[in-house]
């Protein structure tokens, strides 16, 4: 199903669904808004291990269903599309707006022509009065954001406006692309996905022979569908991405190889991918592996296995799951291949 794209996505919402908005109170010990820092909290006794994390946006992320362990790492699209390097959300109440600004302009740290510029925009009507105190607990400043880790990406400073209001149940202003919709929710979670190491058990092991098809599969303990979920409470609206593997890349690291199947991509089959090597075996064609026809001489071959994961994403506004670009995630693994015609198993 084709993704919905964010005009749409922000016309449906907004239109369609009530918004429910939790009270100003909820934001007033929050960070400054704008630094892209995420803050962790444990939360939940009992929770089995579930990991909130929020950025001063409001944007909370619960990982309780991705990848764990240290040998995970993040998909990487298939195309050339990537997940936003900025967005805007709700940020601050009148109040903490006020007490945000007013030390910057009482120490003159950004020099008078400013100072007067930014009191002309929040206090003196052109366009906000008073820091819009009169319209508490009716909207919120909303501000930009830079995801985690993508300071430096393309894009990250692209979100450049200036503290803006948006009341409760109102769009954003169509001047905003980057503003936060369930939609960009799914992207940002879409980042966030980790998924397992891809190390491919062979039979044989570490050392293989020339001519000898050489067996690959994968723990399909492993292997199983991953799941974030971002949500923003203040404006109740949530988006989780998905991924589920699909397939097996084998890149034998040499033109001196065959692979099967002869595409060198392995589906998963019955929750696996490929099939353990058993005794008695030795004269079929594995399901999934590779077969050298050279010798590795004194070094290895850097046989790459790349797992494919099917992404898509459910939330707020949305009817069944919407697509998102396939992740790959893969990895090196040396294959030493000596000069042995035959060898009994």
């Amino acid at each position: 199903m084709p993704t919905v794209g964010r005009a749409t996505a922000l016309t449906a919402f907004f239109a369609g669904i009530a918004v429910a908005l939790s009270s100003p109170q909820a934001w007033a010990d929050m960070d400054p808004p704008g630094s892209g820092n995420d803050s962790e909290a444990q939360v939940g006794a009992g929770s089995d291990e579930q990991t909130l994390s929020t950025t001063a946006g409001g944007v909370i992320y619960d990982r309780s269903k991705n990848g764990k362990g240290g040998a995970t790492g993040p998909v990487a699209p298939a195309t050339n599309w990537t997940p936003p390097p900025c967005y805007y959300a709700p940020a601050l109440t009148p109040a903490q707006l006020q007490k945000k600004l007013e030390p910057i302009w009482e120490a003159e740290s950004t020099g008078p022509e400013w100072d007067l510029s930014q009191r002309n925009r929040y206090v003196d009507g052109q366009p906000y009065k008073d820091f819009n105190k009169k319209k508490t607990g009716d909207g919120y400043w909303w501000d930009h954001f830079i995801p985690e880790g993508k300071a430096g990406a393309p894009g990250a400073l692209d979100c450049d406006k200036p503290y803006f209001w948006v009341d409760k149940g109102d769009p954003p202003p169509a001047d905003t692309p980057e503003a936060v919709t369930p939609e960009l929710l799914a992207h940002l979670a879409y980042a966030e996905i980790r998924v397992p190491d891809t190390e491919v058990t062979l039979a044989p092991a570490d050392t293989t022979k020339v001519n000898l098809p050489t067996w690959a599969w994968l723990d399909k303990a492993e292997f199983k569908p991953v799941s974030v979920t971002a949500r923003v409470p203040v404006l109740d609206i949530h988006a989780t991405a998905t991924a589920e593997p699909v397939s097996l890349k084998i890149d034998p690291g040499t033109k001196d190889a065959e692979t099967y199947p002869a595409s060198g991509v392995c589906p998963i089959e019955n929750g696996k991918i490929g099939e353990p090597y058993a005794k008695g075996k030795s004269k079929q064609d594995p399901p999934c592996g590779v077969k050298y026809l050279r010798s590795s001489g004194d070094g290895s071959y850097p046989l790459k296995a790349t797992v494919t994961w099917k992404i898509h994403w459910t939330g707020t506004g949305v009817n069944g799951p919407q697509d998102l670009p396939d992740g790959e995630f893969g990895a090196d693994q040396d294959v030493v291949v000596q000069e042995i015609q035959s060898i009994n198993r």
